[in-house]
């Protein structure tokens, strides 16, 4: 869906990312705790809940530095990195964080847009308005993002919900395609539901 839809512009634009997305092997690394997982990933690295946002963003960003700087942590084992807003904003070694990725490591950068997940209705849990997706967009295409992540969550086998998660995924997908960026759909089936397959 997402790849015949985009322009060719676009994807003359972004050919050797996407060539790399479409063929190379490797994984997608997910470097994308936003604010609200943070602080508990911080705990674990003895950091307490008592640290002031921006400096815990800090302590985040110098973590997230020390692994995409790592010489283990590139193009060859891996194929994409998914960053949280406030990486992309900052920088490593004098580039963007998504340029860097691309530049300096062959990592195709994806930004993950969503804002959280609404509360569970029909045995899904659809995500939260995203209030001001096409300036979001238009900031990550010009900090070298390749495409978006977002992400729901299917904890039923409830036709209604699940129809609710794809028409949101799909929407928003239209959008981010027409901002020229690629995305990843991502309606998760939650591991614990005792429906799965």
């Amino acid at each position: 869906f997402a790849l015949r839809s985009c322009k060719l512009d676009t994807m003359l634009m972004v050919g050797p990312m996407f060539e790399k997305v479409l063929k190379a092997d490797g994984f997608i690394a997910a470097l994308d705790q936003s604010g609200g997982s943070t602080p508990k990933a911080l705990q674990m690295y003895g950091i307490t809940e008592d640290v002031r946002e921006k400096s815990m963003f800090d302590k985040v960003h110098e973590m997230r530095t020390r692994i995409i700087t790592s010489k283990a942590f590139d193009g060859d084992r891996i194929l994409g990195a998914i960053l949280f807003e406030d990486t992309m904003d900052r920088d490593i070694e004098g580039l963007s964080t998504g340029h860097y990725l691309w530049q300096k490591r062959n990592i195709v950068p994806f930004l993950k847009v969503d804002k959280g997940l609404a509360s569970e209705a029909s045995g899904v849990q659809l995500m939260k308005p995203i209030p001001g997706l096409d300036e979001l967009l238009k900031r990550g295409k010009g900090k070298g993002m390749f495409g978006t992540k977002m992400r729901s969550v299917i904890k039923e086998a409830n036709e209604e919900g699940i129809k609710a998660v794809v028409d949101q995924q799909f929407e928003l997908a239209k959008e981010i395609i027409a901002a020229e960026l690629i995305p990843i759909i991502e309606p998760e089936v939650d591991i614990h539901s005792e429906g799965r397959i």
